[in-house]
């Protein structure tokens, strides 16, 4: 097989992206860690391998009524005036500050952008047009009805969810970003229509400081919001073990209609802004195991802050929901012009024996605890 060859394992699968390069215009500035140009990279990638066709698909921008299914009329109305480069005093009131959520101008227009991306990404899904959409600008997970958090301006996850939600009665999230991902379980904390999986860093090391096993729904929601956090340093065999023993007894109880998959890429071991040890390959194992569940899958972005690994990583996820094996070996013109040889990590984190015991014990724990608060509610038995 040629450098960038692909071949087709077993008959094509309807696959789309979404995606226009006017999506780069979400950025909060030089120095900001969200480089927007990852979202070009990663395009330039996946259509270096030939896998872009007629299924490359251009967003339509998010409308005002698809925001405020999440998000309250005043919080939209400040991101609005700060992106026409008006000051407010209040705007700290509204998560906007000029470390994480830095206003700039346009950004109103650039959220409704990404977030109508995804929206377009489910109502693909929705009308049967395709089986498996990847949204790389979505993702935003962090984003609270009432305000900005963690470089997330508007919550595309849980608006895309409500599109679905329009359609099919019960929608699985399964969010594998090093980041807890706050504001779609806050936003869906107290119904059963939607399941939240989110395996992450612990917040007793990182951002946002919540997705602890305990936090598992209200009322009619209870035993529908699931987290597994890991210590820092896990690896492949951790995060997988971990999303085994957890996800797939869940899927098969809860037998969702569509999965909403938030395949950040932050908890790979050269990311710089978080300590988990995912490489490439452990990556792969992850993403094949949420294609496999079987159901429709609307794949969105998410974290991600070293460039060429967000590109690399997600390329190769768009390859195997597109059906494809993909050439280990990056195109020629591609590796020459971004110095980016091979999609798979040349390198491998390194672990001594007696931290990767204890973070195994951590797991094995976490794991345990999940089965006696979660598993109930599904009718499931405790191990």
């Amino acid at each position: 097989m040629q450098k960038g060859d692909v071949s087709e394992e077993s008959p094509k699968l309807r696959t789309a992206l979404v995606y226009c390069e006017k999506m780069t215009q979400y950025d909060m500035g030089p120095t900001h860690p969200l480089k927007p140009e990852r979202l070009r990279l990663t395009k330039e990638l996946i259509s270096a391998y030939g896998l872009l066709g007629s299924n490359l698909v251009s967003p339509q921008p998010a409308s005002l009524d698809d925001v405020l299914t999440v998000h309250v009329p005043d919080f939209v109305e400040m991101v609005r005036k700060l992106s026409e480069g008006k000051e407010d005093r209040n705007a700290w009131r509204y998560g906007f500050d000029y470390l994480d959520n830095r206003p700039f101008l346009g950004m109103y227009e650039a959220a409704l952008l990404y977030t109508g991306a995804s929206i377009t990404a489910a109502e693909m899904i929705i009308e049967g047009k395709a089986d498996r959409v990847f949204s790389i600008s979505g993702g935003l997970h962090h984003a609270m009805p009432d305000r900005a958090s963690g470089f997330c301006v508007f919550n595309d996850p849980a608006i895309a969810i409500y599109r679905l939600l329009r359609k099919f009665h019960r929608v699985a999230y399964i969010d594998i970003d090093a980041h807890h991902g706050d504001g779609v379980q806050a936003i869906f904390y107290k119904t059963n229509k939607v399941l939240t999986v989110s395996m992450h860093e612990s917040g007793q090391f990182l951002f946002p400081g919540s997705g602890y096993p305990n936090e598992i729904g209200e009322g009619e929601g209870t035993g529908f919001s699931v987290n597994i956090p890991l210590a820092p340093y896990s690896g492949d065999d951790i995060m997988v073990s971990a999303f085994d023993q957890v996800v797939p007894p869940l899927m098969e109880a809860y037998k969702p209609q569509v999965i909403v998959a938030q395949l950040g890429v932050d908890a790979h071991f050269l990311d710089p802004l978080a300590h988990l040890q995912l490489t490439s390959r452990g990556f792969v194992r992850l993403v094949e195991k949420i294609l496999g569940f079987g159901t429709p899958v609307l794949a969105l972005g998410g974290g991600g802050y070293n460039v060429q690994t967000v590109a690399r990583l997600w390329t190769l996820a768009f390859a195997l929901m597109d059906n494809k094996r993909v050439s280990d070996v990056v195109p020629e013109e591609f590796a020459r012009r971004y110095g980016i040889h091979r999609l798979h990590d040349t390198q491998e984190p390194r672990m001594n024996e007696e931290k990767a015991l204890s973070i195994q014990r951590a797991m094995e724990e976490t794991v345990q605890v999940i089965e006696q608060l979660v598993f109930p509610h599904h009718g499931l038995r405790t191990k």
